[in-house]
C-alpha cells in the first residue's frame, strides 16, 4: 500500500467574503475518508502540533483541519461574542466549511470547545457524511473548576508571557483570547449546557479525558454516558491535563487511531 504524504497542504476557505485558514495532510476526499478536526478555545491549525501527521499515517486516511473566525490566521471576529457562539459555529459554520472541503466519508475529532462544538453538530444534523465523533476533553455544562481555571488563565494572559506565545500562532492575539475568554467568565455563560443534544447522537462516540484536566472533572464523561444512547466509549487518560493528545500522545493516538480505523473503513457503519 503507498505511504499517506506526510506533508502540511496549507489553503483557506472563504466564506461571505471572509477567510478561514485550512490545512490538509494526506489522500483527499475522494480518495480516502477524512477526520476532521475541530480546535480548542484558544487553538488553531498549527496548534495541533504533529497529531494531524502522526492520524494521517497511522490511519492512511486523509486530516483537514481548519483555524475558525478569530484563530490561527483566519479573519477575526466582532466582539464580545455571543453566548450561543458554539452553537452559531455548529450549525451555521461548520457545515458550509465541510461543504466547501469536499468532506465525503468523515469522523469529526474535537477538543474542548471544538469537542463541544462536534457534540452540537451531531446531535442537531443528521449528516450521512458522518460515520463517528471523538471528542477530546469536551464541555457539555458549565463546571465551578471550569471557570475557575479560565479566570486564572485571564490573570496569566494579563501579566505573563502568555500574551506572547500565543501571539506566535494568532494573527490578532487579543482577538482570539479575549473572544473565548470574555465570553466564558460572562456570567450569563453559566447557563451553558449542551446535554438536549446527547439523545440524539446516533454515531460511535469516543470520549477521552486527561485524568488531571483543570477545566473539566470526569463528572463531563459520566453525564455523557448517562445521555448518549450510540455505541459510546469513554476513556480517562492518566497523565494528562487538558490535552491529552500533547501530554500524553501515544496512549491518546492509540485510542483515537482505533476508533477511526473501526468506523471509517468502508462498509462499516
Amino acid at each position: 500500500m503507498t505511504m499517506v504524504p506526510r506533508a502540511m497542504k496549507p489553503g483557506d476557505i472563504i466564506l461571505d467574503g471572509r477567510r478561514l485558514e485550512t490545512a490538509w495532510w494526506g489522500p483527499a476526499p475522494h480518495q480516502a475518508p477524512t477526520i476532521v478536526l475541530l480546535h480548542e478555545g484558544l487553538g488553531c491549525v498549527t496548534l495541533w502540533r504533529d497529531v494531524p501527521e502522526r492520524l494521517a499515517v497511522a490511519t492512511r486516511f486523509g486530516v483537514f483541519a481548519y483555524s475558525r473566525f478569530g484563530y490561527g490566521q483566519s479573519d477575526p471576529v466582532t466582539l464580545p461574542r455571543p453566548m450561543s457562539y458554539m452553537h452559531d459555529e455548529a450549525l451555521q459554520i461548520l457545515p458550509r466549511v465541510l461543504d466547501a472541503a469536499g468532506i465525503e466519508r468523515s469522523i469529526l475529532i474535537g477538543h474542548s470547545d471544538g469537542g463541544s462544538i462536534a457534540a452540537i453538530y451531531a446531535g442537531a444534523v443528521r449528516d450521512p457524511r458522518m460515520t463517528g465523533l471523538a471528542l477530546i476533553a469536551a464541555h457539555f455544562f458549565v463546571e465551578d473548576l471550569n471557570i475557575e481555571s479560565i479566570a486564572r488563565i485571564k490573570t496569566e494572559y494579563e501579566t505573563s508571557d502568555l500574551r506572547s506565545r500565543l501571539a506566535r500562532y494568532h494573527a490578532d492575539v487579543d482577538n482570539a483570547f479575549r473572544g473565548w475568554n470574555d465570553a466564558w467568565l460572562d456570567p450569563r455563560f453559566r447557563d451553558f449546557d449542551i446535554t438536549e443534544y446527547l439523545p440524539n447522537i446516533t454515531v460511535p462516540v469516543l470520549a477521552l479525558q486527561g485524568a488531571d484536566d483543570s477545566y473539566g472533572t470526569e463528572l463531563q464523561l459520566e453525564v455523557l454516558a448517562r445521555h448518549v444512547t450510540s455505541p459510546l466509549e469513554t476513556k480517562l487518560i492518566p497523565g494528562a491535563r487538558h490535552s491529552p493528545h500533547l501530554e500524553a500522545k501515544d496512549a491518546t493516538l492509540e485510542a483515537i487511531t482505533a476508533f477511526v480505523r473501526t468506523n471509517l473503513l468502508p462498509g462499516r457503519t
